[in-house]
């Protein structure tokens, strides 16, 4: 039975407008602390400018500052409270990414390349067994979902950037870890993976953060666990993975969203991932994808229409010490974007190096290009995801 789970912070258009109504409508006077009083034309959120107006100027501010927008007043702090500010961004195609990462055991921190800021999320308030056990990490909307296990059970945790705290969420239909998943703007989509006896799952799940609500969908041909999964031409794919202990797939799997049917795509990822190897590196830009081969460090792209892969060039970090494990290989908006560990002279530290696909390889080699860094948090990525709202 599917489970229907209402989220405090959802996005939907209606509420959304009801919000901002309610928003618009308040006594203009109400806890506007700018130096008038009674009613006026500074009473307004920009003075000078209707609040029509206004509202599609703090659209175009910076997610990362929301924060600091929330102190300015109550006016202020109810507008960033509603969340409707991140459904106008969208509608104006305002829309900006956040690169959410853990490296050490303090936290989670995130990273915004547009105005090169980095900010530390709170604490999850969950428990010890949670806290050091393996994690999954998953952005949908504008929500960051953290997959664990507690001591008796699987658990969920949800980061949502219009309350800017976490929440323990219920489970999915089917609790599981080590399985494929992404996400295409309000929806994300879950496959595979182990239960908690370490049965290999071919089940697929669908979670919707506009209305919160987990659903479950038709099976999968072929049960799969440690694999990766991809949104591309509209349509969610599932690589890689292993069947069994001993067995690795090089199929693939491809779920249409409109007829609610899998599609068994034969040596779609002919890189056998072995017991000790990450899952796949995959990442969709421009509906193109592209992969990260562990062994030789290079950067792929996958032919549709002859479903092979041709070599690009070489990654920005090295994957191949640690069988592709601690690093991350995501896109973000018209870019790859890969987030690794480096040593050097001063330390430790992470790097996030990014390479447009349009700007094309010269003679073999991918101009990467520096978008962070990270000092002393180590060298090891534990969980990455990339927001884009």
């Amino acid at each position: 039975m599917t489970k229907k789970l209402r989220l405090g912070c959802s996005l939907q258009a209606e509420e959304d407008g009801e919000k901002v109504s309610n928003f618009l409508e308040m006594d203009r006077g109400e806890g506007v602390n700018d130096g008038f009083s009674g009613p006026g034309p500074n009473d307004s959120l920009l003075p000078g400018l209707i609040d029509d107006v206004a509202l599609n100027c703090l659209a175009w501010v910076s997610g990362s500052d929301y924060t600091s927008l929330s102190c300015i007043n109550k006016r202020f702090n109810k507008l960033i409270n509603s969340g409707y500010l991140y459904g106008l961004r969208k509608q104006l195609k305002a829309v900006e990414h956040l690169v959410y990462m853990v490296c050490d055991p303090r936290g989670w921190v995130a990273f915004d390349p547009k105005v090169n800021k980095w900010m530390s999320l709170p604490k999850i308030p969950c428990d010890e067994c949670f806290n050091h056990a393996d994690k999954e990490s998953l952005a949908v909307g504008c929500e960051l979902l953290v997959f664990g296990r507690e001591m008796m059970e699987f658990a969920i945790w949800k980061y949502s950037m219009v309350c800017r705290g976490w929440v323990k969420c219920q489970g999915m239909n089917q609790p599981r870890c080590l399985f494929g998943s992404s996400s295409l703007g309000s929806i994300a989509i879950i496959a595979g993976g182990s239960d908690k006896y370490g049965n290999v799952l071919k089940s697929a799940e669908l979670y919707d953060s506009s209305s919160g609500m987990w659903e479950l969908l038709p099976s999968m041909h072929t049960p799969r666990r440690l694999c990766s999964g991809f949104f591309m031409d509209g349509k969610f794919y599932v690589i890689g993975g292993m069947s069994s202990i001993t067995v690795s797939l090089t199929c693939g799997e491809e779920y249409d969203l409109k007829t609610r049917n899998w599609r068994k795509i034969e040596g779609m990822y002919p890189y056998v991932n072995e017991g000790v190897q990450a899952p796949p590196l995959v990442a969709v830009v421009d509906n193109q994808l592209y992969a990260v081969e562990h062994v030789t460090n290079m950067v792929k792209k996958y032919d549709k229409e002859k479903n092979t892969w041709n070599e690009l060039g070489r990654l920005a970090v090295r994957a191949d010490s640690s069988n592709g494990w601690g690093l991350a290989f995501k896109a973000c908006g018209e870019q790859l974007l890969v987030v690794g560990g480096q040593r050097g002279p001063e330390g430790e530290a992470i790097v996030l190096s990014s390479w447009c696909p349009k700007s094309g390889v010269r003679n073999g080699t991918i101009d990467w290009q520096v978008l962070g860094v990270k000092e002393n948090v180590g060298v090891f990525v534990y969980n990455c995801a990339v927001m884009g709202c």
